[in-house]
């Protein structure tokens, strides 16, 4: 990474590897109801590299999950263009995985049938899509749960099998909301280090959505911060964190690093002048 774009703050360098995964150029999005018109995101344009993980901060309520929501194919700009791999995004498709603050697994079916169940749904089981899902859950560290039932496991657990789900089909680009805000601070930490280690041996491209400031420059390589609703782009801030020896340092080794708390603080001051709705950490 060129030292300009290395140090906290530093903007407008996208780290990509390989081309754009997803790209969201001038989106404007209102959402329609009969009281009358809700402005959600102004003008938002940005894009995301292979193996890339990015993080969306912002106020409460400022319109990051409908950013998500547009990547996914849920929801249409009014204007503007959303494309992942240069396709318009298609929920029907594989290009998107989405994984929610609840891990919305079926109690009456095991973790592993659970695991299959995208798969079984478009169709697309077989030896090698079964071997790929095994490989997850191994990953995942279930593999000697597979057989049980979402009410046995914990709440890191299961949410470890909703992943292990969201990735079973290899989507280009996985969409986190929130996936850690339901679970207590130790199994949040803990599992943010193993989502992080899957995703990044994996090689996956990610984007966050997460209040905890620590938490996103814990994980990413690029934080994105957002105004209060209407969302607008305000900054983006590259992570440069490394491990020893030019490794991949893990979430729970950034957070000893002493330029964490300088990052922190950037983001934090980026934020601070534009939460008319809120903060959440």
């Amino acid at each position: 990474m060129a030292e300009e774009s290395s140090r906290p703050g530093a903007g407008g360098t996208e780290q990509m590897s390989g081309g754009a995964v997803a790209e969201v150029r001038d989106v404007r999005l209102v959402y329609h109801e009969k009281s009358g018109e809700t402005p959600a995101v102004a003008g938002v344009s940005f894009s995301v590299g292979k193996g890339e993980f990015v993080s969306l901060v912002g106020p409460s309520g400022c319109g990051k999950t409908s950013i998500l929501s547009m990547l996914a194919g849920i929801v249409e700009p009014c204007s503007g263009e959303v494309r992942i791999l240069g396709k318009k995004p298609d929920p029907r498709a594989d290009l998107t995985g989405y994984m929610l603050q609840r891990d919305h697994l079926l109690d009456w079916r095991t973790i592993e049938d659970n695991v299959l169940l995208g798969l079984e749904v478009k169709k697309r089981i077989n030896d090698e899509t079964r071997r790929y899902a095994d490989e997850l859950i191994g990953l995942c560290g279930l593999s000697d749960f597979k057989r049980h039932y979402p009410r046995q496991l914990s709440g890191g657990m299961r949410q470890k099998a909703a992943l292990a789900r969201t990735l079973a089909f290899r989507p280009e680009l996985l969409l986190l909301d929130e996936p850690f805000s339901a679970l207590d601070y130790q199994t949040r930490l803990l599992l943010a280090g193993e989502v992080h280690s899957i995703i990044k041996g994996g090689g996956y491209t990610a984007v966050l959505v997460t209040h905890d400031i620590s938490e996103a420059i814990a994980m990413s390589d690029r934080i994105l911060v957002f105004t209060k609703r209407p969302a607008r782009l305000k900054r983006e801030i590259i992570i440069d964190l490394p491990g020893a020896e030019g490794r991949e340092a893990s979430p729970m080794e950034r957070r000893s690093m002493p330029a964490f708390n300088d990052y922190f603080d950037l983001v934090w001051s980026e934020l601070e002048g534009g939460l008319g709705d809120g903060y959440e950490e």
